[in-house]
């Protein structure tokens, strides 16, 4: 019995030096990942920090350059008035509503081309394609987004402008039709991605739900995939908006750059005019900024176009981070 005992007595010890090592060795482990994960978390936050400071930095930089014409001249100058002459010595003019109507306009014509496609694609892809079909197809959108906007310029130049001259007889294509045609393939990746994304996160059971009640599959695409995932679907087209307005070399190089109102009368009613050269903001400071005298009011002037354009894809890409925040949280409570 007092074998027993020892050896008993042996067992508990073992177990509580057993107890005590494992004890230690995971205080040590969580020791070192809160540490690490305090480390982290805090390296996360000071980037968040620099991207905020820099992001402020440069509208400051844009409003402290741009303030010596919004004195001098008026912002309602800008957005008002159609005569952009700011480098002439007698009756100097600043109005920039040309290059801003030509930016919306090119960037809606280029939309109404790349939402249907855009979407219609992002459908395909998340419901109806085979996988062998979705797994080339997904990729290929990818690459689509890594062409060099030069090289959409380029192709823009060479092969959109020549049709688009001889199908409506111009003797240039270089027009707002041809920009919007290459802005909306510029478009397409933004659109099919975060649609894709928005569709792909919509509840198996909805589908179930829905095929269970006797709905086909385009019935159930149709009534209730496309409007669950609808904030997803809508916050990419804003997204696709903000890349497109803000693009400048392929403008450039398409849309043919003439200081004029694209408008025009259509049985009395105005009406925007594609078929002529236009000149966008992006494309306008891109063409000035080289060449002017720095300090000067033409200079200012061009960063007072730069606010303007900061201020419309800032609201465009605040309301696309809003709507795809609520498809977030509308998947997250069901």
């Amino acid at each position: 019995m007092s074998i027993l005992a020892e050896k008993h007595k042996e067992d508990e010890q073992q177990l509580e030096q057993l107890k005590t090592i494992t004890k230690e060795k995971l205080t040590q482990k969580s020791f070192k990942a809160n540490f690490v994960d305090y480390v982290v978390e805090k390296a996360f936050f000071i980037f968040g920090l620099i991207a905020v400071f820099i992001l402020c930095l440069l509208l400051y930089f844009l409003i402290r350059e741009g303030s010596f014409a919004l004195r001098e001249v008026g912002l309602m100058e800008y957005l008002t008035t159609t005569r952009w002459y700011p480098s002439s010595p007698q009756g100097a003019g600043y109005g920039a509503l040309p290059f801003i109507i030509s930016s919306f306009m090119v960037t809606v014509g280029a939309l109404l081309i790349a939402i249907p496609w855009g979407i219609f694609t992002a459908i395909f892809i998340s419901e109806i394609a085979p996988k062998r079909v979705r797994e080339i197809l997904k990729p290929a959108v990818e690459i689509l987004a890594i062409f060099p906007s030069v090289v959409l310029g380029f192709i823009a130049l060479v092969v959109l402008s020549p049709i688009v001259a001889s199908v409506f007889n111009l003797s240039n294509g270089l027009t707002a039709l041809t920009a919007s045609l290459i802005l909306s393939v510029m478009a397409l990746p933004t659109i099919i991605s975060i649609s894709e994304d928005s569709i792909k996160s919509i509840p198996k059971d909805y589908r179930e739900a829905a095929y269970a009640l006797g709905a086909s599959r385009w019935e159930t695409i149709k009534m209730v995939t496309v409007p669950a995932a609808k904030s997803g679907i809508v916050a990419g087209v804003m997204l696709g908006f903000g890349r497109a307005v803000g693009e400048t070399m392929t403008v450039l190089m398409a849309a043919g750059n003439a200081i004029d109102m694209p408008l025009k009368e259509f049985f009395g009613i105005v009406v925007p005019n594609f078929l002529t050269s236009v000149r966008t903001l992006t494309a306008n400071i891109a063409i000035e900024g080289s060449d002017v005298a720095w300090g000067s009011l033409h200079y200012s002037s061009l960063f007072v176009t730069a606010i303007i354009l900061f201020i419309i894809t800032f609201v465009v890409n605040l309301i696309a981070d809003l709507l795809i925040s609520r498809q977030r949280r509308k998947v997250g409570n069901e």
